[in-house]
C-alpha cells in the first residue's frame, strides 16, 4: 500500500508541477503551442489520483478491507484518467459535449479543466457519457460493460 501511496503522490506532484511550469510560460514553444490539451490531460489525472487517493484512505483506514488484487487498479486508474482529460477537451473542442446550454462566442479555460478534472474524478460516467453521445450521434452501440453485460461473456 505504501508504494501505492507514492506513486499516487509521485504522480500528482509531477501533474501539479507541469500545470504551474505552463501556467506561467516556463515550458518550450511547442508544449505552448499544443494549447489546453496538455493541461486538460494534467487536470483529468490529478482527478483520478485524488479519486485513488480517496479509495485507498477507504478501503484501508474506514472499511478496514484492503485487498492487494486491487493494485493494479491503482496503478492504472490515474493512467486513464488522464486519457479522460485529454479526451474531454476534444468533446467539448468538437462541440459534442456543451458547458453551457446558451451559445457563448466566449469560452474560458476553466470550464475546459473543470471538466477535465470531473471526467478524471468519474471515469466511468465520462466514459458512459461519451458512449451516450457515440450512440445518438453515430448510432454506435454501447460497450458490453457499459450495458451491464460481463466483458467475458459469462
Amino acid at each position: 500500500m505504501k508504494i501505492i501511496i507514492t506513486y499516487l503522490l509521485a504522480l500528482v506532484s509531477v501533474d501539479i508541477v507541469i500545470l504551474a511550469t505552463t501556467r506561467i510560460g516556463l515550458m518550450p514553444q511547442w508544449w505552448q503551442n499544443l494549447g489546453l490539451i496538455p493541461s486538460c490531460t494534467l487536470i483529468g489525472g490529478v482527478g483520478g489520483v485524488v479519486y485513488c487517493l480517496r479509495g485507498v484512505y477507504i478501503n484501508a483506514c474506514v472499511r478496514k478491507s484492503w485487498d492487494d488484487k486491487w493494485q493494479p487498479w491503482y496503478y492504472i486508474r490515474p493512467i486513464v484518467s488522464h486519457l479522460c482529460g485529454a479526451v474531454s477537451y476534444l468533446f467539448l473542442k468538437a462541440g459534442l459535449l456543451l458547458l453551457e446550454a446558451r451559445q457563448s462566442t466566449e469560452t474560458t479555460d476553466l470550464g475546459f479543466l473543470a471538466l477535465a478534472f470531473i471526467s478524471g474524478l468519474n471515469v466511468d460516467k465520462f466514459i458512459t457519457k461519451i458512449e451516450d453521445i457515440a450512440q445518438a450521434t453515430w448510432g454506435i452501440e454501447k460497450s458490453r460493460t457499459a450495458k451491464g453485460e460481463d466483458p467475458n461473456g459469462n
